[in-house]
């Protein structure tokens, strides 16, 4: 079935005035960009069959940005391109390509000669780290800077790629604001996310260095591990400190167990005997001295942090809801702790106004599948990279959810059945994403879990118990049911 409609896009339409297209197509008309003064105003004209062919309204004065300037940002420097009217000839571009040195006196050399041209806007591409010296440097000197995503700023396919050349055509579409910007926090939370992932690191790296004290132990033939569910525990620590000072008699390492480990003492004695000796010694003082040191940093970062956060909250002049703090809000949410609550904290800050919708963050933070389509059909996209910092918290905090009986452990029970362990923990990672919007929207608001049975009290029981009964059947029982006695 085809329609006919009409091309009112103005200046240069066709001039039979009428084209012939498929019903089930979305038309959208459109003029050259190479006049930008050109603006784009057409609407629903036409039905044909019961479908509405519609267009878009567009307006590519308004939307074009008039004195831009873009930078193809590297570690060295950085290759500007700046876009600005001509200064004798209407609808005219000037255009100017140079390379500018990243260094603090460069930068704020570029950042004075593109006040001077009125430049209205900065983009870059974010390149590593070293698009910050440029993004933080010109914010200073009163410019607005856009960072923006690599994926979205591509050039074309096939044609010759330069330094240059990707500065002119970052420009080009930055002047059509065919770009997004990407959230930058603010420095005290920029301070604080460096904290947060500080501490991270140093988690990480505290991990490592006890999986390498297992494999000093493995190699001695101590099989500590096998009884003690922690072998940096008290018990363990005891036993481990003691095997470095020379102790080497399994039951007097044994009688060093403390608590419930007392009860395991000849399980001990057995593990404990090995070849344990002066050399796995030095290796296992040396492992247990660098643990130290780091879980001494972490609590330290740890103190930074809560008084960074208590800051920030106080410079935000964010209400404390029945005198809790935002991050005693996010604690409340089963699966996030104390530790988690304040990389959440870091990485979307206290201000929701940033993100409109819970939506919003959550296609920020990468936690909603894109839509792929094509011939009418639908493929399931990925959820793309993201923040790792928020996704690792989030992805830690649903893990926990999982195995506690309240919604969002029922949430992932039923989901694992038929989507698998991943997808059903990024469905409970957005759902604490969603919560953690609206606790931080809104100030007064309180978590309080709707309870594992919350789909099985809101389900149709009777279309349930239908479904039930079809699945008895299927299996080969004849089913009689009765009510319940009261």
């Amino acid at each position: 079935m085809g329609g006919r409609v009409r091309n009112e896009s103005g200046a240069g339409a066709d001039p039979e005035g009428l084209r012939t297209v498929a019903s089930s197509t979305r038309v959208r008309f459109s003029s050259s960009l190479a006049d930008p003064r050109v603006a784009v105003a057409v609407r629903t004209i036409a039905r044909r069959g019961g479908v509405a062919v519609t267009v878009d309204e567009t307006d590519l004065e308004a939307e074009l940005v008039e004195r831009v300037a873009a930078i193809d940002v590297a570690k060295a420097g950085g290759m500007v391109c700046t876009r600005v009217p001509h200064g004798t000839r209407k609808g005219r571009r000037v255009q100017e390509v140079w390379n500018a040195a990243s260094t603090t006196a460069g930068i704020l050399e570029l950042g004075a000669r593109l006040n001077a041209l009125g430049i209205t806007r900065v983009v870059m591409e974010a390149t590593g780290v070293y698009w910050k010296p440029f993004f933080f440097l010109l914010e200073s000197c009163g410019l607005e800077c856009w960072l923006v995503n690599a994926r979205d700023v591509k050039n074309v396919p096939g044609r010759p790629k330069t330094d240059k050349l990707d500065a002119v055509w970052l420009a080009k579409l930055a002047e059509r604001g065919m770009l997004r910007a990407s959230f930058v926090p603010q420095r005290p939370l920029r301070q604080l996310r460096d904290l947060t992932r500080l501490r991270s690191a140093l988690t990480q790296e505290r991990t490592r260095h006890k999986h390498r004290v297992e494999k000093v132990l493995e190699d001695a033939q101590i099989k500590l591990s096998s009884v003690l569910a922690n072998i940096f525990g008290l018990s363990g620590r005891l036993m481990l400190d003691a095997l470095i000072s020379g102790v080497r008699d399994p039951q007097e390492l044994a009688a060093l167990a403390q608590g419930k480990a007392k009860s395991k003492r000849e399980a001990l004695t057995a593990a404990l005997t090995g070849q344990f000796d002066e050399h796995h010694a030095y290796l296992l003082g040396t492992l247990l001295e660098a643990i130290d040191r780091l879980q001494s940093q972490i609590d330290e970062l740890t103190t930074r942090i809560t008084d960074r956060l208590a800051e920030l909250s106080r410079d935000a002049d964010v209400p404390d809801a029945d005198g809790l703090t935002p991050q005693q809000r996010l604690d409340e949410i089963p699966g996030i702790g104390p530790a988690t609550a304040q990389v959440i904290l870091a990485e979307i800050g206290l201000d929701m106004s940033v993100f409109p919708t819970a939506g919003h963050l959550v296609s920020w933070a990468k936690l909603s599948p894109r839509t792929i389509q094509s011939a009418g059909k639908n493929f399931p996209g990925g959820t793309g990279q993201g923040n790792p910092w928020l996704k690792g918290a989030l992805g830690e905090a649903a893990m926990a959810a999982a195995r506690t009986n309240t919604f969002l452990g029922a949430r992932y029970k039923r989901l694992v059945k038929r989507r698998g362990h991943g997808k059903a923990l990024v469905a409970v990672a957005r759902s604490i994403l969603v919560i953690v919007w609206h606790l931080l929207s809104d100030p007064d608001a309180r978590f309080h879990d709707l309870g594992s049975d919350y789909h099985l009290r809101v389900v149709n029981s009777a279309a349930r118990t239908r479904g039930l009964i079809r699945q008895l059947e299927a299996l080969g029982h004849d089913v009689t049911i009765a009510p319940k006695a009261v």
